[in-house]
């Protein structure tokens, strides 16, 4: 079997194109080389790979995510290690990393990520501002483990700590980011997540119960002029925008991801 012909038996059996030339080229060792695949599809693919390409093409077909399956996912330019333990990053949540990075914050400001999973957040902020004095939280010690990993494979210095949400954190910050859970209990969508953990993705009836409590700890943890930013569902920036405003923040605002969808919402320390 050559490896034009392992992809077209992936397509036959109903996989996409481009998941079938990634798994292939993950088996190969050759993770980020779609280019020299199409030089060389007519190669054989070593025999021993040929059941665990199937076995893979399998598994992508009954739903379960690329990124677990390779182990892998790029956020913000950055490599980053996934497994179940953890959330996939997704590309909404650059939209929050931008937002946190046009901030007018002090050159060494104080930074906190909560709820980090993979410490996507944390390490995209730390990897554009070295300078930043970066700290992430989560209550799953399994995530901190994926998250501690990925800083160390990065050469990024995280301070890492498990906690939920501000209760067990010291001092003010700068800047207070997270990406919680932010899906209803019930919501339809839950039926394509079902292969990620499911206590970082649900909050509640109306999935605002984590927001709701992070607005609340979080003006007496921000320093003068610190600011909070959010992101939260496509259907909740003025449901957030309203939690802001309790808080006492001021100019609260929301920002809209590629989509043009209100995908994070934030305010600023008086």
């Amino acid at each position: 079997m050559t490896l034009a012909q392992a992809m077209q038996w992936a397509e036959r059996a109903g996989l996409q194109a481009l998941d079938a030339r990634l798994l292939l080229l993950h088996l190969l060792g050759r993770p980020h080389d779609r280019a020299w695949l199409y030089a060389h599809d007519d190669q054989a693919l070593p025999p021993e790979l040929i059941a665990p390409f199937q076995a893979l093409c399998e598994r992508r077909q009954s739903g379960e995510p690329l990124a677990y399956l390779t182990g892998e996912k790029e956020f913000f330019g950055l490599p980053l290690r996934v497994d179940r333990r953890v959330l996939i990053p997704r590309p909404d949540t650059e939209t929050l990393v931008q937002w946190a990075l046009d901030l007018p914050l002090p050159s060494t400001a104080r930074v906190i990520d909560l709820g980090t999973g993979s410490g996507a957040i944390a390490l995209a902020l730390k990897d554009q501002r070295p300078h930043w004095q970066v700290s992430a939280v989560d209550a799953s010690a399994d995530a901190l483990q994926v998250a501690q990993a990925n800083g160390q494979a990065l050469g990024l210095a995280v301070h890492w700590q498990e906690g939920h949400w501000l209760a067990q954190t010291q001092g003010t910050f700068d800047l207070i980011v997270a990406n919680p859970p932010y899906i209803a209990l019930g919501d339809a969508h839950l039926a394509a997540l079902a292969h990620e953990p499911q206590s970082a993705l649900t909050a509640g009836a109306q999935g605002l119960d984590d927001l709701r409590s992070i607005c609340e700890q979080a003006p007496e943890r921000l320093a003068g002029s610190g600011w909070l930013v959010l992101e939260h569902g496509h259907d909740q920036a003025q449901a957030v925008r309203a939690l802001l405003h309790k808080a006492g923040l001021q100019q609260v605002q929301s920002r809209r991801d590629l989509a043009g969808i209100e995908r994070c919402s934030g305010g600023r320390q008086p």
